[in-house]
């Protein structure tokens, strides 16, 4: 083979990328980096850690799918609590529900730096881009969570449960259920995600006086519900919504009317799911006469 030919094929072989693909959880991310240190792959530069449901085939990389391991996920997650200790993998764990395209390989990259610098706070370490980057990612994350926690709208329904539709950005579900769980534990109440197909659940009936219930994962929910929930509202939540419209009107001054600095506090991707954002049949019969 010619000289030429032989430093065409390094390129080539220099640029293709090893991708392990893992399943879409945590744990599957876990046992994507154990089979990283389990096949000596750790010191490739090209590595990538990438979910099975955001790859995108390429004819210059080859990609390996890994099967997910309970027992070498919770291998790797006892390491890295001893690296990384609580607050550390709250970050790790942030970062993961970001579902960034590339935030698999980073994350790979933040606790590769912290295996091999076990006495240095390396999530202090924001000279380093993949630190800065899980650090913002967490940064957007924690925002979401908190307009998630404030902008969720129960809706009572005929079965007594107290029902809300969401659509946030990053898969903050996981994160903000505690914060519910610990505020309404004496009701039924469920927080369906819309984009990602699942939900919450609290059941009141399985609490007990010393401790609230466990959370519930939902799913295959009915489409005619998730579309019009109006379907199923109860009595009360009718007349509640035409009351709450009607007040959301009333208290609305024209002409101090500010829609850039409104939607600088509730962004208008929130609003389809507020009801006070809804024209209701006889919403505004409480309207004043100006």
């Amino acid at each position: 083979m010619s000289q030429l030919a032989l430093k065409d094929s390094f390129a080539v072989g220099h640029l293709t990328p090893s991708i392990l693909l893992y399943e879409p959880s945590f744990e599957g991310w876990l046992s994507a980096v154990y089979q990283v240190y389990e096949r000596k792959m750790q010191h490739d530069e090209s590595l990538q850690l990438i979910a099975a449901h955001q790859y995108i085939p390429s004819l210059i990389s080859t990609a390996t799918s890994i099967i997910t391991d309970d027992e070498q996920a919770q291998r790797v997650l006892t390491k890295l609590n001893k690296l990384l200790g609580r607050s550390g993998m709250r970050q790790i764990l942030w970062g993961f529900l970001s579902e960034k395209p590339n935030i698999g390989t980073t994350l790979f990259h933040v606790i590769k730096y912290a295996i091999d610098h076990p006495k240095r706070n390396v999530l202090e370490d924001l000279g380093r881009l993949e630190v800065l980057e899980l650090a913002q990612t967490v940064k957007s994350v924690h925002r979401e969570k908190h307009r998630m926690e404030a902008f969720v709208r129960f809706e009572h329904t005929t079965d007594d449960i107290y029902f809300a539709r969401v659509e946030p950005d990053f898969n903050v579900l996981p994160i903000i259920g505690e914060h519910f769980r610990q505020r309404y534990q004496d009701q039924h109440w469920a927080i369906y995600d819309l984009a990602r197909g699942y939900g919450i659940y609290y059941d009141k009936s399985q609490s007990a006086p010393s401790r609230p219930a466990e959370l519930q994962t939902i799913t295959d929910l009915d489409e005619a519900v998730l579309r019009n929930p109006a379907s199923i509202h109860s009595p009360s939540e009718q007349r509640y919504q035409r009351f709450w419209q009607g007040y959301f009107t009333n208290v609305n001054i024209k002409e101090r009317k500010n829609t850039r600095l409104h939607r600088q506090h509730m962004p208008q991707r929130y609003w389809k799911y507020l009801s006070e954002k809804q024209i209701l049949p006889n919403a505004d019969y409480l309207q004043k006469k100006r």
